[in-house]
């Protein structure tokens, strides 16, 4: 693989410096920047093919610096990343040019693999979209498949105490 010019816009130190040596050890030449404002001034004097782009940060939103990005630097794959994933948002990213969209924690690998495969911005949303309460039954059954079943590591990576979770789980799942 060539050397890529690649955009790292994120607000979270730890992740930038995680990501950052794990792309340049696969080609790229990172450039990194807390937020859309450090990104402003990269764009102006880089050219890059690739970014990765976080929603929520400090500021303006990474949806502002796609619709920049893509009058800049219409030819630079923009991927999406987020802690806060919706489906309203996926759409926004996509119909302002992003190439794909991550949910955060996102391994190296489905980056990478990100970059390759673009999301159409045709995505049909759903008249009846499920309910709060649904998928947030979904996510935690998701994370506890996660954790192994484990609890209390739940509790912990979900960032809610154990006996609230408990209860939860004690519940029985909402219907769609």
């Amino acid at each position: 693989m060539s050397e890529q010019n690649l955009l790292l816009v994120d607000d979270d130190k730890v992740f930038v410096d995680v990501m950052a040596r794990a792309l340049e050890k696969r080609g790229f030449k990172i450039s990194c920047a807390n937020g859309v404002d450090e990104a402003e001034i990269l764009l102006s004097k880089q050219v890059f093919q690739k970014a990765l782009v976080d929603l929520k940060m400090e500021g303006r939103s990474g949806l502002s610096l796609i619709e920049l990005l893509q009058a800049k630097q219409p030819k630079c794959r923009v991927i999406m990343l987020t802690g806060y994933s919706s489906i309203a948002t996926a759409v926004e990213a996509m119909r302002l040019g992003a190439y794909n969209y991550l949910c955060k924690p996102a391994s190296i690998k489905e980056v990478l693999a990100a970059f390759d495969t673009q999301v159409s911005a045709d995505v049909d949303v759903p008249d009846n979209p499920p309910s709060v309460e649904r998928v947030e039954w979904e996510h935690i059954q998701k994370v506890l498949a996660e954790n192994d079943g484990n609890v209390s590591a739940t509790a912990r990576a979900l960032g809610m105490h154990r006996r609230t979770l408990q209860r939860k789980l004690l519940k029985k799942p909402v219907r769609q």
